[in-house]
C-alpha cells in the first residue's frame, strides 16, 4: 500500500494509490517485494523520481502488519543514497584481466580535519598499448569516511625511480618539486562511488610514450574529529586489457578554482558560486588538438559538506543545450559518475557553467572552499 508521513512521523495511507505491487515472495529468510511507480505522479505526497540523487528510506518489522496498522520497526531501519534513473553500467569484463594496485603504505594520517596525500607510483611497464577497461578503490576496511576522494595526475616521464621512494603531504612549502610536474588528472574517484567501468568503445590508454609512466596519487583524508593514530593503506586498482578499444579516454575539469578569494558567508540557506570554463578557454584547449571536439559520457560531480546541489550547464553557439549533468538533491557521502545515456560533444568555443549551490545556514563562520572538481 501508498503511505505517507508527516513531521511528526505518523504513517497515513495515501488517497492516491500510485504504488503497484509486481510481485512477492518469501521463504525462509527473505521477504522480497518488487513494486513500480510513475516517475512524476501530480501527487503532493510523493516524491518525483528524478535524475538526482534518490535517499531511499527502509524499515521493516519481522511480523506482518496487523488490524491495528504496522507494528513499530525498532531498530529495522536504514537509509541508502541512489542515482535510480542512471543507466546502468555494462559489465563485459572477464575476471581473467590483469590489474595493478596503487595504494599507500602506512600513511600517518594527522589529527586535523583536512590533509591531501601525495605519493608517486610508476605504471608497470607494458611493452605495448594497453586499456585500462575499470578502476576500483581499494579503500582500507574502517576508513570508508576517512577516505574523502583520490586523484590521479600524469607526471613529467622525465622523472626516475628516485621519486618512488617516499610520500608527502601535498601542497605543502617541503614537498618535493617532482610532485609540480603533475598537473594532468587521469582519473577521479569520491566517497561513496563504486568501482567505475569505462564504456565498451573507451579505455585510458597506457603503455605507449605519450601514456603515463609515473603518475601522483593525491588522497583527501576527512578527519573532522581529529581522531589521532590512524594509519592507511588505502587506494586504486587499475584493471587493463591488450585488446584495445576504438577510443582514448581523458579527463576534463570543469568549476570554481580553489581559491583563497571563493569564500560562502555564514547563515546563508542558499549561496550560489559560478565557475567559467569560457569559449576561449575550450578553444585554446581544443582547438589545435581536438578540432572536431571531445565527447562526454561520465560526469562526476564532486563538492564537500556545505554543497547541496551542482549543475553542469552547456552553451553551443551562444544557445545553452540541455543540462550536461546535475544533481539538485547533492549528498556528500555519496559521490558517484553519472554515465550519460547519450554521448554529448564539447566543441572548441564552447561554454562551460558549472554551478554550485551551497548551504551554510548552520555556520557562524565564513566558508572557505578548499576544491570544488567537476
Amino acid at each position: 500500500q501508498d503511505y505517507f508521513t508527516d513531521e511528526n512521523r505518523v504513517l497515513k495511507k495515501d488517497p492516491q494509490q500510485d504504488y503497484h505491487l509486481e510481485y512477492a515472495m518469501e521463504n525462509s529468510t527473505h521477504t522480497i517485494l518488487a513494486f513500480s511507480r510513475e516517475l512524476h505522479t501530480c501527487d503532493t505526497n510523493d516524491k518525483s523520481i528524478t535524475e538526482s540523487t534518490m535517499r531511499v528510506i527502509w524499515a521493516y518489522h519481522h511480523k506482518d502488519m496487523g488490524e491495528a496498522g504496522q507494528n513499530y520497526h525498532g531498530s529495522n531501519r536504514g537509509t541508502k543514497s541512489l542515482r535510480l534513473l542512471n543507466p546502468e553500467k555494462e559489465e563485459v569484463l572477464s575476471a581473467s584481466l590483469p590489474y595493478f594496485d596503487l595504494t599507500n603504505k602506512d600513511v600517518p594520517v594527522p589529527d586535523k580535519d583536512t590533509t591531501y596525500w601525495c605519493q608517486m607510483f610508476k605504471i608497470p611497464v607494458q611493452h605495448e598499448k594497453h586499456h585500462v577497461t575499470k578502476v576500483e578503490p581499494l579503500i582500507q576496511k574502517g576508513h570508508e569516511n576517512l577516505v574523502h576522494h583520490i586523484l590521479l595526475y600524469q607526471c613529467s616521464s622525465n622523472l626516475n625511480d628516485s621519486v618512488l621512494d617516499y610520500g608527502h603531504e601535498c601542497y605543502h612549502p617541503n614537498m618535493p618539486d617532482s610532485f609540480l610536474t603533475c598537473e594532468t588528472v587521469i582519473f577521479a574517484w569520491a566517497i561513496g562511488g563504486e568501482g567505475f567501468t569505462y564504456p565498451p568503445h573507451v579505455g585510458l590508454s597506457i603503455g605507449t610514450a605519450a601514456d603515463p609512466q609515473f603518475v601522483l596519487m593525491e588522497v583527501h583524508y576527512d578527519n573532522p574529529s581529529y581522531t589521532e593514530g590512524l594509519i592507511d593503506n588505502s587506494g586504486l586498482r587499475l584493471i587493463y586489457t591488450p585488446v584495445l578499444r576504438k577510443y582514448d579516454a581523458g579527463v576534463i575539469e570543469a568549476g570554481l578554482w580553489v581559491s583563497l578569494f571563493h569564500n560562502i558567508p555564514p547563515g546563508m540557506p542558499e549561496f550560489v558560486s559560478e565557475g567559467h570554463c569560457t569559449l576561449e578557454c575550450l578553444e585554446e584547449a581544443l582547438g589545435a588538438e581536438r578540432p572536431a571536439g571531445i565527447h562526454v559520457f561520465a560526469v562526476l560531480l564532486h563538492a564537500h559538506l556545505a554543497g547541496r546541489a551542482i549543475r553542469m550547464r552547456h552553451f553551443h553557439n551562444g544557445e545553452e543545450q540541455k543540462l550536461l549533468a546535475y544533481d539538485d538533491e547533492f549528498d556528500f557521502n555519496f559521490q558517484e559518475f553519472q554515465y550519460l545515456e547519450e554521448e554529448r560533444t564539447i566543441l572548441p568555443g564552447d561554454n562551460l557553467i558549472t554551478e554550485c549551490h551551497y548551504s551554510t545556514v548552520d555556520r557562524i563562520r565564513m566558508t572557505w572552499v578548499r576544491k570544488v572538481l567537476i
